[in-house]
């Protein structure tokens, strides 16, 4: 694992930030999936220390064991720039290589970090991507991938601390210590199949769990989703967008950047893993300079905007027609009415023939804890432990806690203007519907 630390692809992840344009509104949150990284391998590591006690030195399968723990030191490392904001740009184009989980999966199975790996053996890289591709299947890739898993117990901590919010504080020694695995059945339409191993917690963590699944989902409101945050990767992905668009059309003289430039080399061939992985913040943040003096007026807009971070303004929609429809609306109908302020809006875009549109459009969703689903099985669950350890029934906790029970999923539908012409529509558009409240 240390060789594939020195490998060129992981440590281009010094140069992607964890939370990408987040520090336009926190300025402490500068570290690194690198960072992040390295201590999901660490936390992975402790996880599995539980696997071996409960399994045994003679039960554990060891193979299996590595490939989990490698599997969490490179989750991450097709990460591109700006992360998340690159990927839905990539989505808008049909890049396939800007998905962050196929370069990944390339990247393990291909080039360098596979020469490493397989060193352990035949076929060890295909493993370990494999392990990130299918997701939890026994109690070895739960550490990797499921509802308590170390990339969470990692980011959720390291994220925090960065950002310097109050919110999001979990007791992780106490789900640390409290951590145990047990057997659970699992079938297909009630029918059982079998039994499969996974984490589950003593019933002294029922608070601590509670807490967990709290921390996390404030997390999206107050980081993840902050307007400004999300404000700052829409007009990077409008940016990048005209970039691509224009390089594509034979325009990119028109972009200001050198034609060896590293965007424009990746526009021309998206399909190219070396290109793709030529990319990362500190390129699009050094192409700024250039693209803040490009003949095309979008571009140059766009780019002295992200630069000077003079963003759109933030009209957050679904937060106005809940106020403006009362107490009394309920989610039902507050979710009619943003539909029908989409539909408006999205109807006002389609006649405007601007290249970047003035009003731009951020929906998000954020589930607090999924549910039981029978075909991702009970590893993706946090079960809690109703007896003494090694006793007792394994109930999820949905059903101990009623207050994660109680907790309903985070919508968000905002809006980003950028004049005086286009809020003057959004403002009036949401008093009509708040006034009609959102009823057909």
């Amino acid at each position: 694992m240390w060789r594939v630390v020195q490998t060129g692809a992981f440590q281009r992840l010094r140069r992607v930030k964890q939370l990408g344009l987040s520090e336009l509104v926190y300025p402490g949150a500068t570290h690194s999936r690198f960072a992040h990284s390295l201590g999901v391998f660490h936390t992975a590591r402790r996880l599995m220390k539980i696997v071996e006690a409960h399994l045994g030195e003679s039960s554990l399968k060891e193979t299996k064991a590595h490939h989990a723990l490698a599997a969490a030191l490179v989750h991450d490392v097709g990460h591109g720039p700006f992360s998340h904001a690159f990927e839905a740009v990539g989505k808008r184009l049909e890049l396939p290589l800007a998905d962050h989980e196929r370069i990944s999966d390339r990247l393990i199975r291909e080039g360098e970090i596979s020469e490493v790996l397989n060193k352990l053996g035949s076929g060890f890289s295909s493993d370990v991507a494999d392990v990130i591709k299918t997701g939890p299947g026994s109690i070895y890739s739960a550490v990797v991938s499921s509802q308590f898993d170390a990339d969470r117990l990692d980011y959720m901590r390291r994220d925090r601390l960065m950002t310097g919010t109050q919110h999001g504080a979990i007791d992780f020694e106490w789900l640390m210590a409290n951590l145990e695995v047990g057997s659970v059945p699992y079938g297909v339409d009630d029918k059982k199949v079998g039994e499969v191993e996974t984490f589950v917690l003593g019933p002294k963590a029922v608070f601590a769990a509670e807490a967990y699944v709290l921390g996390l989902f404030q997390l999206y409101p107050t980081v993840y989703f902050h307007k400004a945050t999300r404000g700052a990767e829409k007009l990077f992905g409008e940016l990048l967008f005209r970039i691509v668009s224009l390089a594509r059309e034979g325009g990119w003289r028109n972009t200001g950047l050198p034609s060896k430039h590293p965007l424009l080399m990746f526009a021309k061939d998206p399909d190219s893993l070396d290109r793709i992985v030529a990319l990362d913040d500190s390129v699009l943040w050094g192409a700024l300079s250039f693209l803040t003096e490009a003949n095309d007026e979008t571009v140059k807009d766009l780019a002295r905007r992200l630069r000077d971070r003079r963003l759109y303004k933030c009209i957050d929609v679904r937060e106005r027609l809940s106020i403006n429809l009362g107490e009394s609306a309920n989610e039902e109908v507050i979710d009619q009415a943003c539909q029908k302020v989409d539909a408006r809006i999205v109807e006002q875009l389609a006649s405007k023939t601007d290249l970047v549109p003035r009003i731009i459009i951020d929906r998000a969703e954020r589930e607090p804890y999924k549910r039981f689903q029978e075909s991702k099985g009970p590893l993706n669950q946090i079960l809690i432990r109703t007896g003494s350890k090694g006793g007792g029934q394994l109930i999820d906790l949905i059903k101990r806690s009623k207050v994660v029970a109680a907790i309903r999923t985070y919508k968000l539908y905002r809006v980003y203007v950028s004049d005086t012409e286009s809020t003057q529509f959004v403002e009036s558009t949401i008093k009509e519907e708040g006034i009609n409240g959102g009823v057909s």
